[in-house]
């Protein structure tokens, strides 16, 4: 028997804050929320999750794995997120790729891709 893959455990300063920052930017509802913890879902019996955890130091260097998103239009998405409080950050991507690559309000870095069709 293979395992399954359940949730996505992401440490968090601030569990609340990311996971609905997340939960919005991805269109997901939250399933559930404590002070130490906040899981987000894409509808309610669905897996994986993303699961925020409270963790007491800030995060360190780069992201070891990191979401790809998928967006119909690279561009006006780049702007919603960096609206919502993203920013552009420089992982030794170079100039010629065709990602943009930003970081979460906590600075968990993820890409933009360019539409897949």
């Amino acid at each position: 028997m293979g395992s399954r893959w359940y949730t996505l455990v992401v440490d968090a300063v601030d569990p609340g804050r990311l996971g609905r920052w997340w939960a919005e930017v991805l269109d997901y509802r939250i399933k559930h929320e404590s002070p130490d913890e906040v899981a987000i879902v894409y509808s309610e019996d669905d897996h994986p999750w993303l699961l925020f955890v409270k963790v007491d130091d800030a995060k360190r260097g780069k992201n070891r794995l990191h979401l790809d998103l998928s967006p119909d239009d690279r561009n006006a998405e780049v702007e919603r997120l960096v609206n919502m409080g993203a920013r552009h950050v420089d992982i030794g991507q170079g100039d010629d790729v065709t990602w943009v690559v930003l970081a979460d309000p906590e600075g968990n870095e993820f890409c933009v891709l360019r539409a897949r069709h």
